[in-house]
């Protein structure tokens, strides 16, 4: 393939309610769309970060001049435009993986489109359907936390992740457990929010029986997440940390995560994503997909790595519904607990161009350059 065009597409989605975690309180999905044009196919992909570097180091404005000046020249100028040609001619550019990801998976899009393939064959998913859990933000109470939580499993959600911060954990959880009883699966997610000094408080969640505490301590602080396993029974699992399969190969042999939270965007696309699952399943490690509160371009694409035979555990693949009155695609609809993966080639969804034109605040043409 060659590279003929390639856009970027400003959008901002309201959410249902706001969503609030241990870094910050989300309102809308403020981000951008990609769309490349090759002489074979178009390709899509959502960018995953946000407007601020405070969940992760990346954010809208620098990954739209990384992309634009550092990984579209260097994929234009590749004689024969593949995926699998990609990777290496990004390679000088280091870090920006969810800028990268961006780049890949609408690049594997339009290439998949041009073979006929979906994503979900290409990477060797094995469902059609994968089971659905749902991602609770802090509350202001106890019982508006209940009364979300009984509205998410009377719409079927099999899988409850409670997010949580210091002040905000034992009494949750404990609350959870107690109205909904022992087994709802439930797991809590403190994106970075604690230290090791806090393993005595955290001890305190192994009585409820979680699934597992999901980034309790900094990023990247395998040694630190490897003394905290040891002195908890609640299985570590790690997200922020992991960028790579090497990184995952690190923290499976410390023993600093019995699970791991698999997020394309940040490991830098699907296929390091699928050599991280093919890792993991080689240790006997558990999987799952991870979100970012995606549209249906980001849904799509990661509801065919979920239904890897890998990820056993529930994934935040969750309804359009879930945080979008109206999406960017066809909504992704709960039936029985469960999402459909994507038949059609590629990532197997379109934007909508009326609700596309609808949320989208601002375009720019990236290559080639004006």
């Amino acid at each position: 393939m060659r590279l003929e065009r390639a856009e970027l597409l400003h959008v901002a989605l309201p959410l249902i309610t706001p969503f609030r975690t241990s870094f910050g309180t989300m309102t809308s999905k403020d981000t951008f769309l990609l769309h490349i044009v090759t002489d074979r196919a178009e390709g899509w992909s959502e960018f995953a970060a946000d407007p601020e570097p405070l969940y992760c180091s990346e954010f809208l404005a620098g990954a739209e001049i990384v992309i634009r000046d550092f990984l579209l020249p260097r994929a234009a100028a590749l004689r024969t435009l593949t995926t699998a040609a990609l990777a290496p001619a990004l390679a000088a550019v280091k870090g920006h993986e969810l800028a990268k990801a961006a780049l890949e998976t609408a690049l594997l899009d339009a290439e998949l489109r041009a073979h006929g393939m979906p994503l979900a064959t290409f990477l060797g998913s094995v469902h059609e359907r994968v089971p659905a859990g749902v991602s609770v933000g802090i509350k202001d109470s106890l019982p508006e936390l209940l009364d979300d939580v009984e509205r998410y499993l009377a719409e079927g959600y099999v899988r409850i992740k409670l997010k949580i911060e210091p002040g905000w954990d034992v009494a949750p959880v404990r609350a959870v457990r107690e109205r909904f009883g022992e087994a709802l699966p439930l797991q809590v997610d403190a994106n970075t929010a604690y230290t090791l000094a806090d393993a005595e408080h955290l001890r305190k969640l192994d009585e409820f029986g979680l699934l597992l505490i999901e980034e309790p301590l900094e990023e990247n602080n395998l040694h630190a997440h490897a003394r905290l396993q040891r002195r908890l029974a609640t299985p570590v699992c790690l997200d922020e940390s992991i960028h790579n399969a090497r990184d995952a190969a690190s923290a499976i042999a410390m023993d600093a995560c019995r699970v791991i939270n698999i997020k394309p965007a940040r490991v830098g696309g699907y296929p390091e994503a699928r050599r991280i699952h093919d890792l993991a399943a080689a240790h006997g490690v558990p999987v799952w997909c991870g979100g970012m509160l995606e549209t249906g371009i980001g849904r799509a694409p990661n509801l065919a790595l979920a239904a890897l035979p890998g990820c056993t555990l529930p994934g935040d693949t969750s309804a359009s519904g879930r945080y979008f009155a109206e999406d960017i695609t066809e909504p992704f609809v709960l039936r029985d607990g469960h999402l459909p993966v994507p038949t059609a080639p590629g990532i197997g969804i379109d934007p909508l161009p009326d609700a596309l034109a609808r949320f989208t605040t601002a375009r720019r043409q990236l290559y080639p350059r004006t």
